[in-house]
Parts: structure tokens; sequence; C-alpha cells
């Protein structure tokens, strides 16, 4: 007589893979860069004890960088000339503008950037410093 064997069903051990998809997911958040500003210019903030926080409004807010020697409009370095034309393409007149002045600058050229964005009525201002 022939015996007939029973087969047990197979089941396939899922502790080992739900270990290595947990540590793959350690790995990979880990080891991603987080994204900040992307700012084209190296600046020397001035630094403040203490200063206001403003809300993030839902508008994206425009960033201005300002060295001896450079401007730059949200990360894209630009001359003197193009800064006009930058700001003129601004439609809505309540984007925030954040300004970004190296601590070294002049006087006279943070008050030319003030007076072109007055020009083009971007009153929605912040200047940004370090604590």
């Amino acid at each position: 007589m022939a015996k007939k064997r029973s087969r047990e069903a197979l089941v396939p051990e899922l502790t080992p893979l739900i270990d290595v998809v947990f540590l793959l997911l350690i790995f990979f958040m880990v080891s991603t860069v987080f994204k900040t500003d992307e700012l084209a210019l190296l600046l020397n903030l001035p630094k403040v004890e203490k200063g206001l926080t403003s809300e993030k409004s839902q508008t994206k807010a425009q960033f201005i960088e300002l060295t001896t020697n450079g401007i730059a409009i949200n990360g894209k370095k630009l001359g003197d000339s193009e800064l006009d034309t930058n700001l003129k393409g601004i439609s809505n007149k309540e984007t925030p503008m954040e300004l970004r002045i190296d601590k070294e600058v002049k006087y006279d050229r943070v008050m030319m950037v003030l007076s072109k964005l007055k020009k083009y009525e971007l009153t929605n201002l912040a200047l940004i410093t370090e604590e």
C-alpha cells in the first residue's frame, strides 16, 4: 500500500522581510538631504538678540540676497540692471519679499534695493537675520 504523504503548506516567514523593509526605510530617512532654501550667494547675516517671528503665509515668498558685489533673486544671480525686470514681473503686490543682506553691504546698496521694491509697490518685506 502506498503511503500518502501530506505536505504542509509553505508559509513564508514575514519577520525577516519586515526587518529588511524597516532597515531600508531608516537608511533612506537618515541619508536623505533635506532641501533648504537655495542660496546663490554666501552671506554673513547680521546677528540679533531677539527678533520677531512671522507666520508663513499661503503665497510663496520671493527672496533677495544682497552682497557687496552681487544680487540674487530666488537663488539666481543677477546684475543690477536685471533686478528691475525681475521685480516688474511680479504681478501680486502682496507677495512676501525676504531680504537677506550681508552685514558688510554698504547702506546705499541696501537703499537702492529698497527703493526699487517701493517703485514696484512690493511692500510686504521681511529682513532676515540670524539669532
